[in-house]
């Protein structure tokens, strides 16, 4: 696998959005905060693991809308749960792992167009419009595989 990313939320809120890495393993640390990752990037590898450890947090994960969340390997202590009301039905090649501690949290699944108005209500993409119009060229926060290309 690629590099791993870390990512430390305490008492606070941390995105990662749009096109902001390339690894392949995720360690997340969340403590009495929200963290929202974008896995939605064609950069990404096929399987991608996210190691969590939650202590009355909240993960927004935005992912394709085919791929496939695996959550067995997450212990659970507390209320809690994984939230996935759009699920696809069959596996896909995307493939998602997700294993650690959870401890009273949340983890909030977000695809399609949620993912993207997700995105869009983000400070991150005001940012990157902004850019985008100065430099000529599109926003990706709201959609990853979208390229860089000059706008016409």
């Amino acid at each position: 696998m690629s590099d791993t990313e870390r990512i430390h939320t305490d008492h606070a809120v941390t995105r990662r959005l749009g096109n902001w890495t390339t690894a392949g393993r995720f360690e997340v640390r969340t403590r009495y905060g929200q963290t929202t990752l974008d896995l939605r990037s064609p950069g990404l590898p096929a399987e991608i693991e996210v190691r969590l450890d939650l202590d009355r947090g909240v993960v927004k994960l935005l992912v394709p809308e085919d791929a496939t969340i695996e959550h067995q390997d997450l212990r659970w202590s507390g209320r809690g749960q994984v939230k996935d009301h759009q699920a696809p039905a069959e596996a896909s090649a995307r493939r998602i792992r997700l294993v650690g501690r959870a401890a009273g949290s949340e983890v909030r699944v977000r695809r399609g167009g949620v993912a993207i108005i997700t995105a869009m209500l983000s400070p991150e993409y005001v940012r990157d419009v902004r850019q985008a119009h100065r430099n000529g060229t599109y926003p990706t926060v709201d959609d990853p595989a979208r390229t860089l290309e000059k706008a016409s």
